[in-house]
C-alpha cells in the first residue's frame, strides 16, 4: 500500500481539478491491545472478499459529489503496527466526502473484512 502513489496517480485521472476539493485516507493499523478488554495482541489473522470490497467501492462512488474511491486490503498473519485496510474517498466537497468516508469504512470492516486476533 503506498498512499503517495495512489494518491498521485488520482490526480492524473481526468476530470480530478474539476471534481475534487477533498480527499480523505484511512490507513488501519493492527492495534497493540484488543478492543474487547486491551489485553496485549500478538497477532492478527486476515482476510477479505475483494469482489464484496469493489462492489461496495462501486456503490457508494455514486453518491452525491463522490468522484473516486479505493480500498485495499492485505491478508494473512500481522503483527501489531503493520497496515490492514488502505482506503480512499474523493470527492467535491466535506459533507458529500465525509458522510461517504464514514459509511464505506463501517461496510467495508463489517461486510468484507474479516479479523482474528490472538492474544497474548
Amino acid at each position: 500500500m503506498d498512499t503517495t502513489k495512489i494518491l498521485a496517480d488520482l490526480k492524473k485521472r481526468p476530470g480530478f481539478t474539476e471534481n475534487v476539493g477533498m480527499v480523505l485516507v484511512h490507513n488501519g493499523v493492527v492495534r497493540g491491545w484488543a478492543r474487547a478488554d486491551h489485553a496485549p495482541v500478538k497477532s492478527m489473522k486476515v482476510s477479505h472478499d475483494r469482489a464484496k470490497m469493489d462492489a461496495i467501492c462501486r456503490e457508494m462512488e455514486q453518491q452525491p459529489g463522490i468522484f473516486c474511491i479505493h480500498a485495499e486490503a492485505v491478508e494473512g498473519e500481522l503483527k501489531p503496527g503493520d497496515d490492514v485496510l488502505f482506503l480512499v474517498v474523493a470527492g467535491d466537497i466535506r459533507e458529500h466526502v465525509k458522510a461517504t468516508f464514514s459509511e464505506l469504512l463501517d461496510r467495508i470492516k463489517a461486510e468484507a473484512v474479516i479479523k482474528q486476533e490472538f492474544t497474548e
